[in-house]
């Protein structure tokens, strides 16, 4: 045979208003203790109960003396289940203004982002400096094959070329700082750009090849012997 389940504690609450409303009388806690458990709640759980119906409003007390009672009436209930009613009533209410208001913002703050000229400009932008840092490279790499007799040409051009291609590259960064800033929104779309163009997560400042440093610090040495 299974055992009887256990009154909820909304069930034990239901049957401690009974008591209240069945008799409309008063009641010290005492009396509820003893009242209790014939209408199935545990003497243990009265005093929880019935604190929790004084803290929802559903049951009063107040201090006669030295004594504490408690009481309800069926009117006050209702009373009190309609003051509920109109709060929740009025807590929607505001939950509904405070959604329409988080929609306009949320309208309001779409404005100006959109696809734009600006945009599109600073894109093309960085598609040119990244072409142009491209061209430089191979010309650096044609630099290195050069004949003996244009070798301290070709080793001021390194120079030059090797700084012009790290200026380059400080403005490709420059740049897509920019565009970050200015487009958080479509950080997606520029990644995928910057792939298509060539600037992968290893872009970085161009570093001389083994030829170029030898043919530099050959220069050097002809240059003071």
């Amino acid at each position: 045979m299974s055992k009887k389940r256990g009154l909820s504690l909304e069930e034990k609450r239901e049957k401690i208003l009974q008591i209240f409303y069945e008799s409309q009388d008063f009641f010290l806690l005492k009396e509820l203790e003893k009242l209790g458990p014939k209408k199935g709640v545990i003497t243990q759980s009265v005093k929880d109960v019935v604190q929790s119906l004084v803290d929802d409003d559903l049951v009063s007390k107040d201090k006669i003396g030295t004594s504490v009672y408690f009481w309800s009436l069926p009117s006050c209930a209702g009373n009190q289940l309609r003051n509920v009613q109109r709060k929740l009533e009025s807590d929607l209410e505001n939950s509904k203004k405070k959604f329409v208001e988080l929609v306009d913002k949320c309208n309001e703050l779409k404005k100006g982002r959109e696809e734009s000229d600006e945009r599109e400009t600073a894109l093309a932008e960085l598609k040119a400096i990244q072409l142009k840092h491209n061209e430089l490279k191979e010309e650096m790499v044609q630099y290195a094959d050069n004949d003996p007799a244009a070798f301290e040409a070709m080793k001021k051009a390194i120079e030059v070329a090797h700084e012009a291609a790290n200026r380059w590259t400080d403005n490709i960064f420059t740049l897509r700082q920019w565009c970050s800033n200015n487009f958080p929104e479509a950080k997606e779309q520029l990644e995928h750009m910057y792939k298509e163009i060539g600037i992968t997560d290893d872009f970085d400042y161009v570093e001389l090849s083994p030829a170029a440093i030898q043919i530099c610090a050959v220069g050097d040495e002809e240059g003071n012997p």
